[in-house]
């Protein structure tokens, strides 16, 4: 069975609440788990302790399973320092899109000209 260590939503629209959860990755988000390991409440601030709760002992245990946790619990987990920080790398996230390309390139081209003449 393919296990995952992930977020599972509640709370009512526009107020979201997560619980962190180990469940089959053949289940639907909210629906069925098997542990429920910790909360997570984007709506405090980054700094307050309630923001994320870990049930440590029981993390670990299902990493020990082979658990894969996804990318948002996975850096809840480097934080927590369960898990080793992984180099995250999307270097076409900073690429500029196709305009935005051809008006630096029309921009290049119009400031070199009068340096020309």
């Amino acid at each position: 069975m393919a296990m995952k260590i992930r977020l599972a939503r509640g709370g009512s629209k526009k107020r979201p609440h997560y619980a962190i959860v180990a469940s089959d990755s053949r289940m639907p988000r909210d629906g069925r788990f098997l542990e429920k390991l910790g909360t997570y409440n984007p709506l405090l601030a980054k700094d307050s302790e309630d923001r994320i709760k870990l049930n440590v002992e029981r993390v670990q245990y299902w990493l020990g399973q082979g658990a894969q946790p996804t990318d948002r619990v996975a850096r809840f987990l480097e934080a927590a320092g369960l898990k080793e920080k992984t180099v995250r790398n999307n270097p076409k996230a900073a690429e500029p899109g196709k305009k935005a390309k051809e008006l630096a390139a029309k921009k290049a081209a119009r400031a070199a000209a009068p340096a020309e003449e």
